[in-house]
């Protein structure tokens, strides 16, 4: 009887273990199906949102034919025309490759293409030169490109001017009013260590000329000496790529480049200032005029035009320029002052870079700036319903 009572004993507690192993395996499973409808759920949402977002940015005006856009049909250059005040020499990177990398890299267009018609409509003669001479490399992004861009590439003169670009070595620096250095990471490679670069510079700095670069273009600027044996850059209020719009772009960018650019104009004495990533930012100290990034572009050709002594030549603002005066607006002043001036904007007929917006919208979240990251997609929701109101599409 006792061998009875423990085997059932036995048998009770295998049920018991059975039982406990099954309602266990029974809550993994619930688990696992919530996990996964979980998964499912947000992976549908993601996908929703992303299709949704994808509907606010513009799709291009089918109307446009970049190929059709030429200088002549861009009022700004074509009419009220200025006589001729003089020359202004732009100077572009020969380097090809970011340095160990590999990576293709070369100046960058939009920092050509529109200072050089803001020099052209303002009554200047530009000439481009560059380290090496003849055809430099250049990067073109598309999702930057504007009117004058194109119209850059199908403008027959200058395409003669940056196909043949003048050796610097060959540069006679008195010829010219002003100097302007385009950016590109090119620039960081070939700019900096350049004797006829450091030459032109402090002589056109020493001689009471215009200096103006953007973006990397300040490269040009870090190993430049006075004749008295000072840096050009001591105590100067200047501004560049900054370390944090490099660094967020290339992670690796300190073991790629020569230097960080911020850290090396600082290094030599430079006043550094700041601007918000990826926003305009110039700052002038005397005749020395920086710009951040791309989108100070025009801004630097038009303070050097104004430091030569000449009201700048008016002209309507770009899209790309609403959208950047839009994204200043919300980081001054908050959302719903952005807001209004996107409304200002549409009821004025003034177009709007939405892509920008929206590119700004991804850099936020990509730094975990997730209510700045909404309040743009509101942005641009907002922008593309006030467009859509008066039938503006880009």
């Amino acid at each position: 009887m006792r061998n009875d009572h423990l085997g059932r004993l036995r048998h009770t507690q295998l049920v018991d273990l059975q039982k406990k192993q099954r309602n266990k395996m029974s809550r993994f499973k619930k688990l696992l199906k919530w996990l996964l409808f979980t998964i499912v759920g947000f992976a549908l949402s993601l996908f929703a949102f992303g299709y949704w977002f994808m509907g606010l940015i513009p799709k291009g005006d089918p109307e446009f034919d970049k190929s059709k856009v030429v200088p002549q049909s861009l009022p700004y250059l074509g009419e009220d025309t200025i006589s001729n005040r003089g020359k202004v020499l732009t100077v572009v990177t020969s380097t090809d490759k970011i340095g160990k990398s590999g990576k293709e890299t070369g100046y960058e267009l939009t920092e050509l293409s529109r200072a050089y018609y803001v020099f052209l409509a303002n009554g200047f003669d530009v000439e481009i030169a560059s380290p090496k001479g003849g055809e430099p490399p250049v990067i073109i992004d598309d999702e930057d490109m504007g009117i004058y861009d194109y119209a850059f590439l199908k403008d027959s003169v200058a395409q003669q001017k940056v196909k043949n670009s003048l050796s610097i070595s060959d540069v006679e620096a008195d010829e010219y009013q002003a100097v302007y250095f385009v950016g590109g990471k090119g620039a960081m490679f070939d700019f900096p260590n350049n004797t006829d670069i450091q030459s032109i510079v402090s002589n056109c700095f020493q001689s009471g000329k215009v200096i103006g670069a953007v973006c990397h273009g300040p490269a040009a600027l870090v190993n430049v000496t006075l004749d008295g044996g000072s840096s050009i850059l001591e105590n100067k209020s200047i501004c560049s790529f900054t370390n944090k719009e490099e660094l967020f772009l290339i992670a690796d960018a300190k073991d790629i480049f020569p230097f960080l650019l911020e850290d090396k104009l600082v290094e030599n004495g430079a006043k550094f200032v700041e601007g918000t990533m990826f926003l305009e930012n110039v700052v002038q100290d005397g005749n020395i005029i920086t710009g951040q990034n791309p989108w100070s572009t025009w801004k630097v050709a038009e303070s050097m035009i104004k430091q030569m002594g000449f009201k700048p030549k008016s002209r309507i603002l770009t899209p790309e320029e609403n959208a950047i005066q839009i994204l200043e607006n919300h980081e001054d002043h908050g959302y719903v002052a952005a807001k209004e001036l996107i409304t200002e904007m549409a009821d004025s007929k003034l177009e709007m870079n939405r892509t920008l917006l929206a590119m700004h919208s991804i850099v936020a979240a990509m730094q975990w700036k997730v209510n700045k990251a909404f309040q743009l997609v509101g942005l641009v929701k907002h922008a593309k319903s006030e467009e859509e109101k008066f039938s503006l599409v880009k």
